[in-house]
């Protein structure tokens, strides 16, 4: 996804003659999840990964939209591992009156709705943060000192997020305005440059900065157009695009508090959020994996 937006689209057609069996009932010709070798190798791997973007939008629209069609019914609940794909989630909100995705949708997010169906109760959601407690306070000053001394600073707070988004209790924040800001994070994560960064913005400030169809995206499931790239690099990709966290007043108040405080100091209603973890390794999840984390990359992480 991240990939796709650096190509053209040049092989959409000649994988779905390849790959493609039938539309209805849709059927596959091979095992896609067993590899598909060196397939084109001639291939500039970005315009293959613009062409396989482009087919998975189409299709999700597609068979979406069917659903709505047969079902009369136009608030969609949408899981599985393709939508983290927030790329062509957001095409999704042009045909959806109500969309909801949960923060970890892949297999995991899907035991829960298992558990649900057998035992045939509802459950009130309580939010993401259902991991593993660091019971402290949210460290909102030790949070701006760092970030007004140093631009970033990483963050292990509450209890963990449930998902493989970061959503501010185990993050990697920085300054977003600085233009060496996305490459220093990349080296200390050990990321290819091409991945973008997500802000996490003020819920009532979105539509300052961004175009967006929805008021609200705590989970970093939409991506939309940055309207001013230029301030804010650090959290644009190449085409322009933003993968948003809003952070409203109901979601996590610490981290709500710190962006609060962070606006109040500096005019800017964002930071930029990524995972407190290395490229490969897992999350930071403890106190102990925090410490751990600082003494060998060298970045301050508060509680």
């Amino acid at each position: 996804m991240g990939m796709a937006a650096w190509g053209k689209p040049i092989y959409a057609d000649k994988i779905k003659r390849d790959f493609i069996k039938s539309m209805h009932p849709f059927r596959m010709k091979r095992n896609v999840h067993k590899g598909i070798n060196n397939y084109i190798p001639e291939a500039n791997p970005m315009n293959l990964a613009a062409s396989i973007q482009q087919i998975a939008e189409e299709f999700v629209v597609k068979y979406v939209s069917e659903a709505i069609a047969h079902t009369g019914i136009n608030n969609v609940v949408y899981q599985g591992g393709v939508a983290l794909n927030c790329v062509a989630n957001s095409q999704l909100l042009n045909i959806c009156d109500d969309l909801w995705i949960m923060p970890n949708p892949g297999d995991c997010g899907n035991s829960l709705g298992a558990a649900l169906t057998h035992v045939q109760k509802p459950m009130i959601w309580p939010g993401p943060y259902i991991g593993t407690d660091i019971d402290y306070p949210y460290p909102v000053d030790a949070c701006i000192t760092e970030l007004s001394t140093n631009k970033m600073v990483g963050v292990a707070s509450g209890r963990a997020e449930f998902g493989p988004r970061a959503l501010g209790h185990r993050s990697l924040l920085a300054d977003p305005r600085g233009p060496e800001i996305k490459d220093t994070v990349n080296e200390i994560k050990r990321r290819q440059k091409f991945r973008p960064f997500a802000p996490a913005i003020l819920e009532e400030h979105l539509h300052d900065y961004f175009e967006l169809n929805t008021d609200e995206s705590p989970y970093m499931q939409f991506v939309g157009q940055c309207k001013h790239p230029d301030k804010f690099p650090a959290i644009v990709h190449v085409d322009g695009s933003s993968r948003i966290q809003t952070v409203g007043k109901s979601d996590s108040p610490g981290f709500r508090k710190l962006l609060e405080t962070w606006y109040a100091k500096t005019g800017c209603p964002m930071l930029l959020n990524t995972s407190l973890n290395i490229r490969g390794k897992p999350m930071v999840n403890t106190r102990q994996d925090a410490d751990q984390f600082e003494l060998e990359y060298g970045i301050k992480v508060v509680s």
